[in-house]
């Protein structure tokens, strides 16, 4: 059995990377999962970001549009088609910007700290 060097978990899921070898694709798409590493074959079916990778999203993208509607509304007072345009697309460009790293960041640190699935039921 090879071994392979401890990758470290934020980079490696960032990029997308297979979290043990640190060279295979994590995603086939744009969110599926790929069934195993093509380069070392790890196994990904065991591999489970539930609702993580949506509430990080919801989160960071929530305060940031809400931080900027209020300094928008303070410093111009823009209308409110304007606050309703840039809000709308700034939630679904940021949305769509995030949800793939921080997913590929849950999934390597689940990995690396070995956590199973169904281990507190």
């Amino acid at each position: 059995m090879k071994r392979y060097t401890p990758q470290a978990p934020i980079p490696t899921g960032l990029r997308g990377r297979c979290p043990r070898c640190g060279q295979g694709h994590l995603f086939q798409g744009f969110l599926t999962v790929r069934p195993a590493c093509e380069a070392c074959g790890l196994d990904y079916s065991s591999f489970e970001s539930g609702d993580g990778p949506a509430f990080f999203v919801m989160t960071i993208v929530g305060l940031v549009v809400v931080a900027l509607a209020l300094w928008m509304e303070i410093t111009y007072e823009p209308p409110m088609w304007v606050h309703a345009l840039v809000a709308g697309s700034l939630s679904v460009g940021l949305s769509l910007i995030l949800v793939r790293p921080l997913k590929g960041v849950l999934l390597a640190l689940q990995y690396s700290n070995k956590a199973e699935q169904g281990r507190f039921r």
